[in-house]
C-alpha cells in the first residue's frame, strides 16, 4: 500500500486528512498524465475522465476539486452524479474513457471520505499510476523522463469542459435489469439501502423485474449514510423482513459494492454464503470454469468443508477484492469475494456489484424453486473469535520461534476440525489472532492461549 493510496483508495476524515486540496490535486494530475499519454500515441483529443459519487455532504466538495483539477489540466469530466461504484467501472469501461473515479468511503461514517480510481477496463487502478499520484501530491514526480516541479495548465481552448453524464448511470441500470433472466413476479424483496449510492437505482431495477419493493433507508440527507443502515448494521434489516413477511433481503453499503443477504425467517447470509449458493449453483450447470470458487484468508472454515463435500476447488487471496480479482483475472475463475459480501462475477463485472450480487442470488432462488433458507441449509458456518493483540512491531511479533510453536500447536491439535489464522493488520500496530473450530469454546480457549504467548513475548522486548 502507498503513502495514502490503500487497498480501496485515499481514504480518511473529509477536510482532516483527505483534504479538497488533495482531490484538486488528483484531477490536475490524472487530467494530465492521461492527456500526456494521448498525445505520445498521436492523439491529440483531450483525456475524459467519468466521475461518480455516493451521498455524503463532502462529496459535493471533492467532485468539485477534482473537477476543477482535470478541466485546469485539458480534460474533459463527465458527470455520474450519485451513483454506485461499480457503475463508474461499468461506464469507465463500455464507453471507453480513459479512466474513471469514485467519491466514496464505501461503508465508512458520514465525516469520512474517499477517492477511487478506476482504469480504463473498469477495474482498480494498477500500483504504478498509484505510485505517480502520490508522487506528484508529495512534490516529487518524475514520469515521462523528466523531474516536474508542477505540471503545465491548460490554456485557451486546451481547457477541458464539464458534461453531465446521468445517461450513463442510466444505461448501467438497464445492463442490470438485462441481466434478469427470470420474472420476479410474486416475490416480495426488501432493499436496505444505507442512505448511499443504491437509493435510486435499486428499486428501479427490482420493480422492472417485476418484484413487489419493499424499501428502507433510501432518504440520504448527507449526514445519515450507513448510520444503522446497510450490510454493516444488518439487524434493521432482518427485523423487516421478518415483521413484512418477506421472501427474502438484500442489504448494500454505502457505495453499493457489497451485499448482504437476509432470508425469509430473518438469517443473515453473508458473502461466504453467497460464494457457497452461487458456486454450487454454477457447478450444477457446469458453468464454474477452472472449477474454482476465489476467496480470502478470512473466509469461514466451514465454506471450504461445503467446497470439498462439493467437488468445488478454491484458492485463498490477502484479504481485500482487489486481490480476489486480481487471480480471477490471471486464473480464468468466474466467481470470487469476501464474507463482507464483495463479491465479483468476472462475467458480467470487473469489481464487486451488490445489486448485481442480488440479481444472481435472486436468480437461484427463481430458478431453483427454493427458498434463501433452503439454499443454505447444507452449509455449517463455524464459530469463529478473532483477537487484536498490539505488538511493537508485526514482522517481529508473527515471526517469534515461541509464537510460531504456539500457532503450529493449535494447528496440530485442531486437524481437520478447524483452522487457526495469524496475520498482521494492513493498517495498524496490530496483530490478528482468529481461530474457528466446532464450538466457540475451543476457539477462545485456542485464541487466548496464542494471544498470551504474544503478549508474554511483547512484555519482554
Amino acid at each position: 500500500m502507498g503513502k495514502y493510496f490503500g487497498t480501496d483508495g485515499f481514504r480518511g476524515e473529509a477536510n482532516k486528512n483527505l483534504t479538497a486540496d488533495h482531490a484538486y490535486k488528483i484531477g490536475r494530475f490524472l487530467g494530465w498524465y492521461y492527456g500526456e499519454l494521448k498525445k505520445q500515441s498521436g492523439d491529440d483529443t483531450p483525456a475524459r475522465i467519468v466521475i461518480g459519487k455516493d451521498t455524503r455532504r463532502s462529496s459535493y466538495m471533492f467532485e468539485y476539486s477534482l473537477v476543477g483539477g482535470l478541466v485546469a489540466s485539458g480534460a474533459d469530466a463527465y458527470l455520474l452524479h450519485v451513483t454506485t461504484t461499480p457503475s463508474v467501472a461499468y461506464v469507465a469501461r463500455v464507453d471507453e474513457f480513459d479512466c474513471g473515479i469514485m467519491i466514496s468511503a464505501s461503508h465508512n461514517p458520514y465525516y469520512d471520505n474517499g477517492i477511487k480510481l478506476i482504469n480504463g477496463n473498469g477495474e482498480k487502478m494498477d500500483e504504478d499510476t498509484i505510485s505517480l499520484v502520490e508522487a506528484y501530491l508529495d512534490g516529487n514526480l518524475n514520469v515521462f523522463g523528466k523531474d516536474y516541479a508542477e505540471i503545465p495548465y491548460a490554456h485557451r481552448d486546451e481547457i477541458g469542459c464539464t458534461v453531465d453524464y446521468v445517461s450513463g448511470r442510466n444505461r448501467y441500470v438497464g445492463y442490470l435489469i438485462s441481466l434478469g433472466v427470470y420474472s420476479f413476479k410474486g416475490m416480495k424483496v426488501g432493499l436496505d439501502c444505507a442512505n448511499g449510492s443504491s437509493w435510486n437505482i435499486a428499486k428501479a431495477v427490482f420493480d422492472a423485474l417485476g418484484a413487489k419493493t419493499y424499501v428502507i433507508n433510501a432518504d440520504p440527507n448527507g449526514t445519515n449514510i450507513n448510520t444503522d443502515a446497510g450490510s454493516t448494521h444488518i439487524e434493521g434489516l432482518q427485523k423487516f423482513v421478518v415483521e413484512k413477511g418477506l421472501d427474502v433481503g438484500f442489504a448494500y453499503d454505502g457505495d453499493a459494492d457489497r451485499c448482504l443477504c437476509v432470508d425469509e425467517k430473518g438469517n443473515v447470509v453473508d458473502g461466504d454464503a453467497i460464494l457457497y449458493v452461487y458456486g454450487r449453483y454454477m457447478k450444477e450447470r457446469e458453468k464454474l470454469i477452472t472449477n474454482t470458487v476465489v476467496t480470502t484468508v478470512m473466509s469461514n472454515f466451514g465454506l471450504y468443508k461445503a467446497f470439498d463435500e462439493l467437488g468445488i476447488g478454491y484458492a485463498k487471496t490477502a484479504v481485500g477484492d482487489k486481490y480476489v480479482y486480481e487471480y480471477m483475472q490471471k486464473n480464468g475463475c468466474r466467481l470470487g469475494g469476501e464474507q463482507s459480501g464483495h463479491i465479483i462475477f468476472s462475467k458480467y463485472a470487473s469489481t464487486g456489484d451488490g445489486i448485481l450480487t442480488s440479481l444472481k442470488m435472486m436468480e437461484v432462488m427463481m430458478a431453483k424453486k427454493k427458498k434463501m433458507s433452503q439454499l443454505t441449509e447444507d452449509l455449517h458456518i463455524y464459530p469463529q473469535v478473532l483477537v487484536n493483540v498490539k505488538v511493537k512491531d508485526k514482522a517481529v511479533a508473527q515471526a517469534d520461534k515461541d509464537v510460531q510453536e504456539a500457532v503450529q500447536k493449535v494447528a496440530d491439535a485442531l486437524g481437520d476440525t478447524g483452522r487457526i489464522l495469524v496475520r498482521e493488520s494492513g493498517t495498524e500496530p496490530l496483530i490478528r489472532v482468529m481461530v474457528e473450530a466446532e464450538t466457540e469454546e475451543i476457539c477462545k480457549n485456542y485464541v487466548d492461549d496464542v494471544v498470551s504467548i504474544i503478549n508474554k513475548k511483547e512484555a519482554a522486548r
